[in-house]
């Protein structure tokens, strides 16, 4: 074999496996471990927004945003989404999410804006339903949400670990402020 054949299939070879490098590489970041099984009737309620990473949709939210979810008879779940303007006032945003992978129910998608669908994946799960992590395989949104106004800072620092070791730009994440949470829980 001559030595410009033996260096043309050298490259060959380290071009294919710097290509299936690339495709590796890009598979990995595409995975995303959700938690294993999610019960829906025990997920459904009331959640605060401890922090999220910055995105469009939610840049007018100044403080006090929550979620509450409700099963609906068809199997999928009403989704109403509340915060507080800068104004004081408060806005509110009325969806649906459907179940993808009814095997765990960690998988769903959610619209506000019927037909667009937007990945709502829980990687992590409190054992008694008290917190959850929520986010998508482009690790591009990510919220962290309590049943309570605020969290143990200890917990906090820990789920930010973990979904920073599952490629998130945790450093970007915002600290919801939950005031009027706050107030409504001190005037019980």
């Amino acid at each position: 074999m001559s030595k410009k054949r033996v260096l043309i299939s050298a490259s060959m070879v380290a071009g294919v496996l710097g290509f299936g490098y690339v495709i590796a590489t890009a598979k990995t970041k595409q995975d995303l471990e959700t938690v294993s099984r999610v019960d829906l009737a025990r997920y459904t309620g009331q959640w605060y927004e401890i922090a999220r990473l910055p995105n469009g949709f939610q840049k007018k939210c100044a403080d006090s945003v929550s979620a509450n979810y409700t099963l609906r008879s068809d199997g999928s779940i009403k989704v109403v989404n509340r915060c507080r303007k800068a104004s004081g006032a408060f806005t509110t945003a009325t969806g649906k999410a459907k179940i993808v992978n009814k095997t765990t129910n960690a998988k769903l998608k959610v619209t506000f804006f019927w037909p667009f669908y937007g990945d709502y994946w829980i990687l992590d799960l409190g054992p008694n339903y008290e917190y959850s992590v929520v986010g998508n395989r482009s690790r591009k949104y990510l919220w962290i949400l309590s049943r309570t106004p605020q969290i143990d800072e200890g917990l906090y620092q820990r789920l930010l670990a973990n979904m920073q070791r599952k490629g998130f730009d945790t450093t970007k994440m915002i600290r919801t402020v939950q005031s009027a949470a706050v107030v409504r829980s001190s005037e019980r």
